[in-house]
């Protein structure tokens, strides 16, 4: 019967992965980071993006866009936890989450395909040697309407916490991404699908380890393109705010203020 259910789950996860690689992972402020959400976590995001301006470039109207999403971990840096137990055993640091967001006030073409999904494999800093950096490949905003909302955005990136003597800089990060490339356009309608990603990040702990500050930067003039910066506040060990302001790199496209509630459970 054990063996009946290891089987089962393998099937269950081969099968998703494959059916939706033709949404937001755990991020920065816009980006995704190399965390993954700890084992056993079922984590809920409730995401709203306030445009700064009522009317886009060309007059029309703007308005507000919310993302709500849940993403939970499929293995941990812990082997004996993995529902997969010793079939997972020889590669026991890597870790994985997958998820799905629902999303509206993109447009009515958008909103009418509103799911889309997304997955992580990574290790964490250190996981095989002093000094290594931790790592992340992905693909999200896997979308479900062809060549309409599977901007398929697949990236690699890494990661790592700087200090010098008891001094803590920050982590840095640095990675990149590719997307489809006939929905990543830039302001002239060409395509500009792959670009640099970069973030800094620290928690303030001279001020109060709830405090976290965050910078980071996505390439291209696509709807992805953007410098965004903000703080965060964890008011428990499972339930924090995030506040951002995105400056896209293409012009034609209103900067937004975030509003994002993160809950673990």
């Amino acid at each position: 019967m054990k063996k009946i259910k290891v089987f089962f789950f393998f099937f269950l996860l081969v099968s998703f992965l494959v059916a939706f690689c033709y949404a937001t992972p755990s991020t920065h402020i816009w980006t995704p980071s190399t965390d993954i959400q700890p084992y056993k976590k079922i984590h809920i995001t409730a995401d709203t993006y306030i445009p700064t301006k009522r009317t886009d470039h060309i007059g029309a109207r703007t308005y507000l866009q919310q993302v709500y999403g849940l993403t939970f971990s499929l293995l941990s840096d812990k082997p004996q936890e993995n529902l997969l137990g010793k079939i997972w055993q020889p590669l026991g640091k890597i870790m994985a989450e997958i998820g799905f967001d629902y999303k509206k006030g993109f447009g009515s073409s958008l909103d009418t395909y509103p799911w889309y999904f997304h997955f992580k494999f990574g290790i964490g800093e250190d996981p095989y040697f002093k000094y290594m950096p931790a790592f992340a490949i992905g693909c999200y905003d896997i979308g479900t309407k062809h060549n309409l909302t599977n901007n398929n955005v697949w990236y690699f990136k890494g990661a790592k916490t700087i200090s010098i003597g008891k001094i803590n800089l920050g982590r840095f990060s640095a990675g990149y991404f590719n997307g489809n490339g006939r929905l990543l356009r830039d302001k002239n309608g060409l395509r500009d699908n792959n670009g640099i990603m970069l973030a800094w990040e620290r928690t303030m702990s001279e001020i109060s380890d709830k405090l976290w500050l965050c910078v980071d930067y996505q390439g291209t003039q696509s709807s992805y393109g953007a410098l965004n910066y903000g703080f965060a506040w964890s008011f428990t060990k499972d339930i924090s705010v995030i506040v951002g302001y995105e400056i896209y790199n293409n012009p034609n496209l209103r900067n937004t203020i975030t509003f994002q509630l993160d809950i673990n459970f």
